[in-house]
């Protein structure tokens, strides 16, 4: 199952239809061609009373392709980073807290785009990138534009002697290490993929 993050509504792509119903704020959708993806789409995120959007198909590949379809497409990474202490690193963004994480470039290797904007954003030395976690979808809109953006996470080892430096020019006011059981001050302020990524932490 695909989770998409769009506004204040949760859309999922599933193949498993039997195990969702319709309800007072989410609804079930069979899809079996695109154009009828778009107008169900629109009718949902018009109906303030709905929060969860199912739309179902037994291929979930060819879901995404008729939902991305609707955007303007965009990849970017990320990363995870944790020290020798146990500390993960996190930015303070635009008032909430994050990951650093960062637009791909053409042509660039979705690894080497993680490690390098969390080296940007945060002055921190990257290590090695330790293993792939999940990636988060989320949808917005840029220059009137709907956009879907697809971030691929990664586990990191930082080194916690670097001199973190955020990034200000990308609106990023504070770097922090912070330990996961202090993790109660991320989860009041941030943004619900990133709680989706925390949940990787084993």
């Amino acid at each position: 199952m695909i989770k998409i993050f769009s506004g204040d509504k949760i859309i999922y792509l599933t193949k498993h239809f039997k195990k969702h119903t319709s309800t007072e704020d989410s609804v079930v959708i069979k899809i079996d061609i695109g154009k009828k993806m778009r107008v169900k789409y629109k009718e949902a995120m018009n109906d303030n009373t709905i929060k969860s959007i199912y739309f179902f198909n037994r291929d979930e590949d060819l879901l995404f392709e008729y939902f991305s379809s609707m955007f303007r497409n965009i990849e970017a990474a990320g990363g995870l980073v944790k020290n020798k202490k146990g500390e993960y690193l996190f930015i303070f963004r635009n008032g909430k807290w994050d990951l650093p994480k960062g637009k791909r470039e053409k042509g660039e290797k979705i690894e080497v785009c993680a490690m390098r904007e969390v080296e940007e954003e945060c002055g921190i030395k990257v290590l090695n990138i330790e293993r792939e976690l999940i990636s988060t979808f989320h949808t917005y809109y840029m220059e009137e534009r709907a956009v879907l953006k697809t971030t691929y996470w990664f586990a990191m080892k930082g080194a916690e002697n670097s001199i973190l430096m955020p990034q200000t020019e990308e609106g990023i006011t504070e770097v922090k290490w912070i330990k996961k059981k202090n993790f109660d001050i991320v989860l009041q302020n941030t943004y619900e993929s990133i709680k989706e990524v925390l949940k990787e932490i084993k």
